[in-house]
């Protein structure tokens, strides 16, 4: 037992700004932040169905919500959210589970960084 190392992966984070910047030029301020405030929320949410259903072993539906993660992330600029969803769709269409469950945690702290208001985070990971 002495031999067991705890292992605390750290993922980087990557994040694109243009595609929010793009939205800000097209839309101005005031309406971009309640844009890109929506499609935040829309994206904690859609995390948040999909733990539920994972938790659940409710599988029926996950490749359609992993498609919508993955839409959301890359709009918003999310590189590496979109990234690791469209992974972990391919985890589940090849009926790899062993595979599913490491990239699902992958996903997890993925979404942990990502939704991260730390400001710090932003300025280490933009592409």
């Amino acid at each position: 037992m002495e031999n067991v190392v705890a292992l605390q992966p750290k993922e980087r984070v990557r994040q694109d700004a243009e595609p929010i910047a793009t939205i800000y030029r097209n839309l101005g301020t005031s309406s971009a932040e309640q844009v890109v405030t929506r499609a935040l929320g829309e994206l904690a949410l859609t995390m948040a169905g999909l733990a539920t259903q994972v938790r659940a072993h409710e599988m029926g539906d996950l490749l359609r919500q992993l498609r919508r993660l993955q839409r959301l992330a890359e709009n918003l600029g999310m590189v590496s959210l979109g990234v690791v969803a469209g992974d972990l769709r391919v985890c589940m269409e090849r009926s790899d589970p062993t595979a599913f469950a490491a990239v699902w945690a992958r996903l997890l702290r993925i979404a942990e960084r990502s939704l991260s208001s730390d400001k710090d985070l932003l300025d280490q990971t933009l592409v």
